[in-house]
């Protein structure tokens, strides 16, 4: 498996991934206890609102209690339709008594991932 890392001083989010034949699979995990807590599946279909971009839909599963559905949503949306490919996000992030303003640099992290972890599958292409 290939991995980076946002090496950011907080919160730190690392992404590890594996082609699948022309799919993709995703691990996202930081924080002093990662495990998994969601699942997103996407797969790239033309936008709603024009026929003529790649967007994505996506199918989400979450264990109760764990609150990682969103940003392995968001990244499995946002590596479909940039990717053209299915792709599966699986994350498990852990931090203890987080605060709004922590949520927003975990949430600034997990943005920052996904650049990197795009720009990392270009240079692979």
């Amino acid at each position: 498996m290939n991995s980076l890392s946002t090496r950011a001083p907080r919160f730190n989010l690392t992404a590890s991934w594996q082609r699948a034949g022309r799919d993709l699979l995703v691990l996202v995990t930081g924080g002093q206890a990662p495990h998994l807590g969601a699942v997103a599946m996407a797969e790239p279909r033309p936008s709603l609102a024009d026929p003529e971009r790649l967007s994505a839909t996506a199918s989400v599963f979450c264990y109760p209690g764990h609150k990682e559905d969103e940003l392995a949503r968001g990244l499995a949306l946002k590596l479909a339709s940039a990717l053209g490919v299915k792709v599966v996000v699986a994350a498990g992030m852990h931090w203890e008594d987080l605060t709004p303003a922590d949520l927003r640099t975990v949430k600034a992290n997990h943005e920052k991932l996904g650049v990197l972890l795009l720009a990392a599958l270009a240079d692979q292409a």
